[in-house]
């Protein structure tokens, strides 16, 4: 796996982690998972970019391990870390299987379409290594980006790039971030479930952004909070309606291992 994230890393958190939307999309994510924390005492996270999430678990008292292939990334984490229980790793998410498994975890967690850089056949792969990672009954929550995107579609259809409106749908989408072309992979939340059987059964899965825009169009909506506020009301009215996830900017699949 390529870690052409790094470009990304110096204006990662200004383009995403603390704008608006970023804001919105992530407390959506933990409005969901708080409910299955319950029980949580160790965290391993993956692809965690300049650690956000990680930040959020350790403030409530969990044992974090965080991990992201992006080096320059982890070194922006590292800055802001205050926690003893917290610590940043570099790793390749596709040799994840060399990692220290002898402490097991109750939470595998990756937000934000990290898993998304993986093929077909390396997300299966890491499928059958997750368990290895888990205590019983332990659990993998996912933030993934599917591939029936409306507001995307919307987007390219005002842009007039009529050729790119269904891009998600292709095999291999090369996606532009920073000018660096990473390849992208998306996967609905059926395909996910289909992927994972042997070794988990599904718990649930979410929209996350179906109201709520994806983070470049916060240009038009930073001098439109209001219209952005009544998008996240309208957010939190449709969680029960799963069926809307493979429509969304982002879905979230909560995973439990057999």
């Amino acid at each position: 796996m390529d870690a052409s994230f790094d470009i990304a890393a110096v204006n990662y958190d200004q383009s995403f982690t603390h704008t608006l939307i970023g804001k919105l999309q992530r407390r959506v994510v933990y409005k969901i998972i708080s409910p299955h924390l319950s029980s949580v005492k160790d965290i391993f996270e993956i692809n965690c970019g300049t650690g956000e999430d990680a930040l959020w678990f350790a403030s409530q008292k969990f044992n974090v391990v965080a991990t992201d292939i992006s080096e320059k990334m982890i070194a922006i984490a590292k800055t802001k870390n205050q926690y003893q229980n917290l610590d940043f790793s570099t790793l390749d998410i596709t040799t994840i299987s060399s990692f220290d498994k002898e402490k097991k975890q109750d939470l595998l967690f990756s937000n934000f379409g990290g898993l998304n850089c993986l093929s077909p056949d390396e997300l299966s792969s890491f499928f059958k290594t997750a368990p290895d990672f888990l205590k019983e009954k332990g659990k993998l929550i996912l933030v993934l980006m599917p591939k029936n995107t409306l507001w995307e579609q919307f987007y390219f259809f005002t842009k007039g790039k009529f050729n790119t409106i269904f891009r998600r749908k292709k095999k291999i989408v090369y996606a532009n971030v920073d000018g660096e072309n990473v390849p992208t992979y998306y996967y609905n939340p059926k395909e996910i479930v289909h992927l994972t059987k042997e070794k988990f059964k599904c718990i649930e899965y979410k929209p996350i952004g179906f109201f709520i825009p994806p983070s470049y169009l916060e240009p038009f909506f930073k001098n439109r909070k209001w219209f952005l506020n009544f998008l996240n009301l309208m957010e939190n009215s449709i969680q029960k309606l799963r069926f809307l996830s493979k429509y969304a900017d982002h879905y979230i699949i909560i995973l439990q291992k057999l």
